[in-house]
């Protein structure tokens, strides 16, 4: 019987660990590759930023800031990168939301300016992007072209 117990325990162990190396996710290497891309675009608008990305946990996996960003962006950019992934939307949704009289939304433990989107892959959630340091526009320029440059969208 306990031979029995401990062969479905591991019988279930094995087809866990098999279902969660099938799920999308995203790893350090792309994460490097989104912000390598959001660094490019931001340099060649000599635009100082700082890129948050989280993986598929809503974990910071990176995060980087480009010399001359003021340190207040680092928690902007988190904060856009935790607001796009919990949401699944980007921030700016929120952003027009609130022009758009919700005033309501003023209320809740969100960041609703431009500047962070949820990363998707095969149509799951992979992982976020903030971005912080100029405009809320020129911030969400910055992250969609990473996305873009990096093959998430």
């Amino acid at each position: 019987m306990k031979n029995i117990f401990t062969t479905l325990l591991l019988g279930l162990s094995l087809f866990t660990l098999v279902q969660a190396q099938t799920q999308p996710y995203l790893n350090l290497e792309n994460a490097n590759k989104i912000a390598d891309a959001a660094q490019e675009k931001a340099m060649a608008e000599n635009w100082n930023v700082v890129i948050s990305i989280l993986d598929q946990g809503g974990n910071l996996i990176l995060l980087r800031r480009m010399d001359g960003t003021q340190t207040g962006s680092i928690e902007v950019a988190q904060l856009k990168a935790k607001t796009a992934f919990e949401f699944k939307r980007p921030t700016k949704v929120f952003e027009d939301m609130i022009k758009g009289g919700a005033v309501h939304l003023t209320t809740m433990p969100i960041t609703a300016v431009e500047g962070g989107l949820p990363i998707f892959k095969d149509g799951s959630i992979i992982g976020s992007i903030g971005i912080s340091g100029v405009t809320s526009a020129q911030d969400g320029i910055i992250a969609e072209a990473a996305l873009k440059a990096a093959g998430f969208m």
